[in-house]
């Protein structure tokens, strides 16, 4: 590289290496695990979430979302927080400080009243943890003084936040849950408490799928299932939307963010950079992919930022919200037509099928040459587009003008495959 690339960044005033973090989950709940993935090259990691007791757990509690041969698009998990108590916890995590002391040990605690959020502010920071998450979000809690019930209640997350400040000199982030149609409104909750960050999203509660064999959702725990969280990366478009939501709010703009929700290539981690995160939690990329990913994560975000001259994180972050306007504000003046290179196709039809059942029937389909054409009922809508199978067969075509308004220089959309 020609140019110096620097991943770390300091976040909350913790010197972070780069921004990957794990997420509290179960790929970081005890040494073993969280030792390898420091050797490997992760920054940091968000400790599983620590509570007073040790969790029972169901079994089965993981199902999938396929989507036509692909690796899982989508997770549900049923697993609640720590197995082990505080107490066992409070062991490790001292252990991990001592032998990986570059490393961040940021540490997830849930507590079910004041009393229970106060012991284990005090006892985690004790520990040795750099930053505390203080878990509002979980969407399988067996109790509901817990997760992500008490997450959609701005009040208690301001009253539990300020009691964890009241007891821990570290920064405090408090996790949203995405459960609710404002997530601006707790995360207000948590300023008033006092928190130094937020990070958003934890999972969606969700039922992937029905066995109709038992007739229940999967998986399937002795005949009966339960709505749980969903991550992985189709939700990575919620994730976005939120954190845009976070930034772009007057009261919540220098609030800083640590992004989470469907992780799995550099590519993610710079759109969420980009959208003003400034630290990355990755899960269930792990879980499907192993600790391994974070190098190419690395590599993959430091050619990119070479690619565009940047020497630091900072230099971009945060550089897309300004481009993100509501929706009645956007140019609608124009129809970029699209075109259609008919050496690149491969005579599939799905454009015409598609444009004809889905769109503006503007796709002509010559059945014995097998080649499109498209009419001039073209609207622009890119539908063909996104469903054409060959790379760069329909690409965005010629710039048309709507009667009456004026032409202008168009910023257009080129990379549509990545």
């Amino acid at each position: 590289m020609s140019k110096k690339i620097d991943l770390s960044i300091d976040f909350l005033g913790v010197h972070c290496e780069n921004p990957f973090f794990l997420s509290s989950s179960p790929v970081c709940h005890n040494y073993e695990m969280i030792a390898k993935c420091f050797d490997i090259g992760w920054g940091g990691v968000f400790y599983k979430t620590v509570g007073i007791l040790g969790m029972n757990e169901c079994s089965p509690r993981f199902d999938i979302v396929r989507k036509e041969g692909t690796p899982f698009v989508g997770f549900k998990n049923m697993e609640q927080i720590s197995e082990h108590t505080w107490q066992e916890n409070a062991e490790i995590i001292k252990k991990l400080k001592h032998d990986y002391p570059t490393k961040v040990m940021g540490v997830s605690i849930m507590g079910a009243n004041d009393e229970e959020w106060a012991l284990l502010a005090r006892e985690m920071t004790k520990a040795g943890a750099d930053m505390l998450e203080l878990n509002f979000s979980c969407p399988q809690m067996t109790s509901h003084a817990m997760g992500s019930d008490v997450g959609m209640n701005p009040e208690l997350v301001e009253r539990y936040t300020r009691v964890v400040k009241q007891n821990t000199h570290l920064p405090v982030i408090a996790k949203m849950t995405p459960n609710i149609t404002h997530i601006e409104d707790p995360s207000k909750g948590a300023l008033r408490g006092g928190a130094d960050a937020v990070s958003t999203i934890n999972t969606i509660k969700s039922i992937c799928n029905i066995d109709i064999e038992n007739l229940t959702g999967k998986p399937v725990v002795n005949g009966k299932s339960s709505i749980s969280g969903y991550s992985g990366a189709a939700v990575k478009p919620i994730a976005l939307r939120f954190i845009a939501q976070l930034k772009q709010d007057p009261e919540l703009a220098n609030l800083p963010v640590s992004g989470i929700g469907g992780i799995e290539t550099w590519q993610d981690a710079v759109e969420f950079l980009l959208l003003g995160a400034e630290n990355l939690q990755v899960t269930t990329s792990v879980m499907q992919y192993g600790y391994r990913i974070v190098e190419d994560m690395k590599d993959g975000l430091a050619n990119f930022m070479e690619a565009h001259g940047y020497t630091s994180l900072r230099d971009f972050i945060g550089k897309a919200l300004p481009n993100v306007i509501p929706c009645e504000n956007l140019d609608r003046s124009f129809q970029i037509i699209p075109k259609i290179d008919l050496d690149k196709c491969v005579g599939c039809g799905r454009c015409a099928i598609s444009c004809f059942d889905g769109g503006h029937q503007a796709i002509d389909f010559d059945t014995k040459t097998r080649k499109p054409t498209i009419t001039d009922k073209c609207v622009g809508c890119h539908l063909c587009l996104n469903v054409c199978p060959v790379f760069d067969c329909i690409t965005p075509g010629e710039i048309k003008f709507k009667k009456g308004c004026e032409p202008h220089d168009v910023k257009r959309q080129h990379c549509y495959y990545a």
